[in-house]
């Protein structure tokens, strides 16, 4: 009976702890962009960060922009996103960015 409590409060806290809008650490370093764009980066992870790892987005392989406008739109009405229409504006300057920096490393390879 201990271990079934034990282990039910371990797995309720790992799902507050992941739903608590906690950053998480699995970014890009601020320091690599451009100084223009590092607080549009930070107004990506932090409100990014609330509902999924940074991994998702940075690592899915969309590089269009078109797309990063319809995802993010769709994003900022997902209950307690916390994404404002300015914040909509930021987050996707930094994608843009980020899409030609993935497009660019791509044609290179």
């Amino acid at each position: 009976m201990i271990r079934l409590v034990s282990r039910a409060l371990v797995v309720l806290l790992a799902a507050v702890v992941g739903c608590s809008g906690a950053r998480r650490v699995d970014g890009l370093d601020p320091s690599s962009l451009p100084p223009d764009l590092r607080a549009d980066y930070e107004v990506f992870a932090h409100r990014c960060s609330k509902c999924h790892t940074l991994a998702r987005p940075l690592d899915s392989g969309i590089t269009n922009d078109q797309f990063w406008r319809i995802y993010v739109t769709r994003m900022q009405r997902m209950p307690g996103s916390g994404i404002s229409d300015s914040d909509v504006a930021r987050i996707l300057r930094f994608l843009r960015h980020y899409s030609a920096e993935q497009r660019a490393k791509k044609a290179a390879s």
